[in-house]
């Protein structure tokens, strides 16, 4: 049995929700490790991040988003606001502030303004969508039919940054 693992970096815009067509990346990554049957995995290791499986669809709004995610995003607006101010959520709590205050001090990268933390609906979010799926691989192409697209996800609409998306293809 083959185990190979890869990585896609992927960018967000940090306006609104992020949905990156990832299949071609997925599909090229499983016919690059030769393997023709088993599984990939394809996993998010960011807890505002989703990967899901839907249909691709044509018609997109005037931000280039499908039409699909745009209805998707209007009932999940309904269901879990945009947390806006401090209040909207009890998330984040003190002690968790704190917490992000110091790993701010410790990491460059990791941004000093609180206001970014105020992201509980894409924590709720990717929450009820879950962080992975799971690819069947046969004959070396991911059994996702002809319509069926792979997504990663961005909930968090605070700021722009890099997301790492992992793969794991196993299988013969």
């Amino acid at each position: 049995m083959k185990i190979e693992h890869e990585s896609l970096q992927i960018e967000s815009n940090g306006k609104r929700v992020t949905y990156s067509d990832i299949t071609e990346k997925v599909r090229q990554i499983i016919q690059a490790t030769g393997v023709q049957d088993g599984l990939c995995v394809v996993s998010s290791q960011h807890t505002t991040c989703s990967v899901i499986f839907e249909e691709f669809v044509h018609d997109k709004d005037w931000n280039g988003d499908e039409l699909l995610q745009v209805d998707l995003n209007h009932i999940l607006d309904k269901m879990i606001p945009r947390q806006l101010t401090e209040s909207d959520y009890l998330y984040p709590g003190a002690e968790h502030v704190q917490f992000l205050e110091e790993l701010s001090q410790q990491k460059a990268d990791y941004p000093n303004d609180l206001t970014t933390i105020l992201n509980a609906d894409a924590h709720l979010r990717a929450s009820l969508f879950g962080s992975s799926q799971t690819l069947i691989i046969k004959e070396g192409e991911p059994l996702i039919g002809s319509v069926g697209y792979i997504y990663f996800v961005d909930w968090d609409q605070n700021r722009k940054r890099n997301r790492t998306c992992n793969l794991l293809v196993m299988g013969n």
